[in-house]
């Protein structure tokens, strides 16, 4: 048996979920791997409160750098978050030889090339299983299981938060602003909750899987983001009639060698398997040209959920550090290609669920058809819901495959029609073709 010393940057929610995992099952891995795990130092800025947890003494400290720079300590866990401060913490123990795990999928999102990089010049690793999908393997499973295959295409509900609001909306028919308030109060979402509701949590999450998917370090401005901030349960109700369920996805694809990257609110058929996605629970849909449709599924945040996956990494790192690997995969992966070739947005082709509300009077879906076929449009389906006290008539639009340009130009003209009553709703409609 060899011990591996272990240094935790942060004793938050992940952080105590990695120790209570390795006291309860320490010995197991033991058993498996042939190393023991040991947590030799913690480093917070509160050493005070309880987590539930004891450590032995001496364990914890306030002094993050001081865990880096112990030559007694053989790698580093950074779970402290941020960008800023874990940028220099992670590069530090880099240029040290320490191998890094994290959990932190901003940090990787906004410097992944020069943490990569900084591995990879000084021959050892940076593992980041937990940035993504929390105990779900999908990284594992990319740079193992599917290593033989091109991604053809990845589908992700990554953000627990927005999943469960888009359950409840549907479920109970309650508003956005009012599920929203309850996640808040049961812990599922963060005060404030812009991260989870703009999306920009899961295009952290969507950039780290495409640079592992086609070998490039992604940038965020790839990544067009719109979350469900104000989504009208009005629209969940009219998806759910026509066969559909609104989600939160990550879509990442590779078209005639170009990636297509983009998180957005979409329509997913209720018979596709990433629909029966419910509540805070995360999924991976990932076609690969050999192995076709695959798909993964778990709890994709938590204290012991994500504390399974960096333990994961923990033993991994352990290994390579023991038998001498130097820089692993989940590396070279990353730095396979200098840059990647992205889909010009207004090119991308898609078809979309469309909301008007019109003048109920001869000849305004006249002007909108017009206006659809001027932009190469077609229509698939049309339905016109209950007129309004108002006036208005709702009308509901599902279309075929055009452009992302085509749409917005229409968009824009149809909202400027003397006969809408109401800025146009769109969305995407994913047929996962």
């Amino acid at each position: 048996m060899k011990e591996i010393k272990i240094g935790i940057l942060g004793f938050g929610t992940v952080g105590a979920g990695v120790v209570e995992g390795i006291q309860k099952n320490g010995a197991l891995m033991a058993e498996r791997t042939g190393i023991v795990p040991v947590v030799a130092k913690i480093a917070d800025l509160d050493i005070e409160t309880d987590r539930g947890i004891s450590v032995g003494e001496g364990v914890l400290t306030t002094d993050a750098m001081s865990v880096i720079t112990d030559d007694g300590i053989d790698l580093i866990v950074e779970l402290v978050g941020g960008t800023s401060i874990a940028r220099t913490f992670t590069l530090e123990a880099l240029k040290r030889g320490k191998p890094v795990i994290t959990a932190n999928k901003a940090l990787l999102a906004d410097h992944g090339e020069e943490i990569y990089k900084t591995a990879r010049e000084n021959n050892t690793g940076i593992y980041y299983e937990a940035s993504v999908g929390g105990g779900i393997p999908i990284l594992r499973s990319q740079r193992a299981g599917l290593i033989g295959n091109r991604i053809e295409s990845i589908y992700g509900i990554l953000n627990g938060t927005c999943n469960y609001i888009l359950t409840r909306m549907e479920r109970e028919g309650l508003p956005f602003d009012e599920i929203l308030a309850d996640a808040q109060a049961l812990g599922y979402a963060e005060t404030p909750p812009d991260l989870d509701i703009d999306g920009i949590d899961t295009a952290h999450k969507a950039v780290v899987l495409a640079s592992m998917a086609y070998g490039a370090p992604v940038p965020m401005e790839a990544c067009p983001t719109k979350g469900i901030r104000g989504l009208a349960a009005s629209e969940i109700r009219n998806t759910e009639e026509l066969g559909y369920r609104i989600k939160l996805l990550a879509i990442i694809k590779e078209n005639h060698g170009e990636v297509e990257l983009s998180v957005e609110p979409a329509l997913v058929p209720k018979t596709h398997m990433i629909a029966s996605v419910s509540d805070s629970f995360n999924a991976v849909f990932v076609k690969g040209d050999i192995v076709d449709d695959t798909m993964y599924y778990g709890r994709g945040a938590g204290r012991l959920p994500t504390g399974s996956a960096v333990i994961g990494d923990i033993m991994e790192a352990a290994s390579d550090k023991l038998n001498g690997k130097g820089v692993p995969v989940s590396v070279t992966m990353m730095l396979q290609k200098s840059e990647l070739d992205y889909c010009a947005p207004g090119s991308i082709e898609k078809r979309c669920y469309i909301r008007l509300c019109l003048e109920d009077k001869p000849g305004s879906m006249a002007k909108v058809m017009n206006i659809f076929g001027a932009h190469n449009i077609s229509i698939a389906s049309v339905v016109q819901k209950e007129l309004h006290e108002s006036g208005c008539a709702p009308v509901v639009i599902l279309t075929q495959k055009a452009k992302e340009s085509e749409f917005v130009a229409a968009i824009a003209e149809i909202d400027a029609l003397d006969v809408s009553t109401c800025t146009p709703i769109r969305m995407r409609l994913e047929d996962f073709e």
